[in-house]
């Protein structure tokens, strides 16, 4: 029977077909890879589909490349999550395999190894180790119920009222140590500056009413200090400074904070008011007040909180003049301008090293938000401690000595003010709020120093 004119032409194609390819398979197998791109350009009018060219590239690399061996090395087994534990050591052991080493750069690809590698076994103790290692983390993973102790309450109450003067005022080394909130707030400091204003004050020192002062101010410092703490728990959970606190971290509950704040501020107040005279009662209850309802949320709206922190900071001098005299004067002012004017260089450079850290917790700070204006202000008031001591001898508080001696370490932190505000870099913040911790000690120890007598006459001139 004779073939259809479509059967015949479709058996002279696919012969054609077949003679190009059994004629491209041979040209490959003999030209050098160089020839073979000149093969592909002789035959560019052919047709040759996408099956043909796979065939051919195939053919090319196994032809030309007999040597080549390629080693088939067993797939790495993923590494084990520490938190998965091992149910027996015969399993542990299991997973250890043999392994290949792989061939230098240096030697041919058809060089086959003349060894195998083998990768002993651990030692039983130590595979045993990090089974134990794994546990121990798992069982750090999960959620724990905080058991508040007695024993540890008053360390917890401590932390909450922040009376450690040092240990967690310092700016962040790598790795990171987290700080807590600004050294001037911390209740030993307001002690501090409070006592050098009770001393300061021209009148007779009298120790009840220091005692009552000291007692009632430093009751107020933790109400005020506990109670800010409550109000940023939502926050402080994400900055590495403030994620250890022990609202933070549930050592203690919202309710035994706002207990524990309410127990300080009574009585605090009560013995500030009643003890040693109304005004002094006054100012720490606004003191309180400025702290948690306006400077705390301001910290999330403004950078004008750090002004109204420094009046926050400037306060606490102010009462021990006014516990002491019974009067605002001068030389109270005086003193609240000193402690103003020192917190900006102080928390200013303590501020650019936790820049991330205010981010991440975000809070408007200048170091953030403001950083040339940030580096300013803190310029700006290291110059203003100069000028406010040589105030000190024209209002009476200080000889004409005290400007003088306290020449050398008032030009040098302007100098180191100087040098944040032109390098604007982390060490040069460091310097400058390392500077500032022991700058206001000795500053308000030559002023105690250089304290004018009640006897002396206040003639506002140099004396001779």
């Amino acid at each position: 029977m004779a073939a259809s004119p479509h059967t015949l032409s479709s058996r002279l194609l696919t012969g054609w077909g077949g003679g190009c390819i059994w004629y491209l398979e041979r040209r490959v197998t003999r030209e050098s890879p160089r020839r073979f791109l000149h093969l592909l350009r002789n035959v560019n009018q052919q047709w040759v589909t996408f099956q043909h060219f796979n065939f051919l590239r195939h053919m090319y690399v196994t032809q030309l490349n007999r040597s080549l061996k390629q080693q088939i090395k067993p797939k790495p087994e993923p590494a084990e999550s520490p938190f998965l534990e091992k149910t027996s050591l015969d399993e542990a052991k299991a997973e250890i395999c043999e392994m290949r080493p792989l061939v230098p750069p240096s030697l041919s690809l058809s060089r086959k190894p003349s060894e195998k590698a083998l990768i002993e076994p651990e030692p039983t103790s130590v595979i045993e180790g990090s089974i134990d290692l794994g546990k121990e983390t798992k069982e750090e993973k999960q959620w724990k119920e905080m058991k508040l102790r007695v024993d540890d309450l008053p360390g917890i109450l401590a932390r909450l009222s922040k009376i450690k003067l040092t240990g967690d005022s310092s700016p962040p080394e790598p790795p990171e140590k987290p700080l807590d909130e600004n050294k001037v707030k911390n209740t030993a400091l307001v002690v501090s500056t409070t006592s050098a204003g009770f001393a300061l004050a021209p009148a007779p020192f009298d120790w009840s009413c220091f005692l009552l002062t000291f007692v009632g101010t430093g009751l107020a410092s933790c109400a005020a200090n506990s109670i800010n703490q409550f109000f940023e728990v939502p926050f402080d959970s994400n900055m590495n400074r403030t994620k250890n606190r022990p609202l933070v971290r549930g050592q203690i509950s919202p309710l035994l904070a706002v207990s524990f704040a309410t127990c300080c501020a009574v009585p605090g107040v009560a013995l500030l008011t009643w003890g040693v005279n109304p005004l002094t009662g006054a100012l720490g209850l606004f003191n309180i007040f400025l702290y948690t309802c306006c400077y705390t949320p301001l910290k999330r709206v403004s950078i004008a909180n750090t002004w109204v922190g420094a009046v926050v900071g400037a306060i606490p001098p102010v009462m021990g003049w006014t516990a002491a005299t019974g009067s605002l004067d001068a030389g109270a002012c005086l003193l609240g301008g000193i402690l103003y004017s020192w917190q900006f260089p102080h928390f200013n450079a303590l501020s650019w090293g936790l820049r991330e850290d205010y981010s991440r917790g975000g809070y408007c700070m200048m170091s953030v938000t403001h950083p040339a204006l940030c580096r300013r202000v803190a310029l700006r008031h290291c110059l203003a401690l100069l000028a406010m001591c040589v105030a000190a001898p024209a209002l009476d508080v200080t000889t004409w000595t005290f400007p003088v001696i306290a020449l050398p370490i008032n030009l040098y932190i302007s100098y180191l003010g100087f040098r944040f505000y032109r390098d604007a870099d982390r060490k040069s913040s460091r310097k400058l709020f390392f500077c500032s911790l022991w700058h206001l000690p000795l500053l308000l120890l030559l002023m105690l120093t250089c304290k004018r007598r009640a006897g002396e006459e206040g003639t506002g001139a140099p004396q001779s």
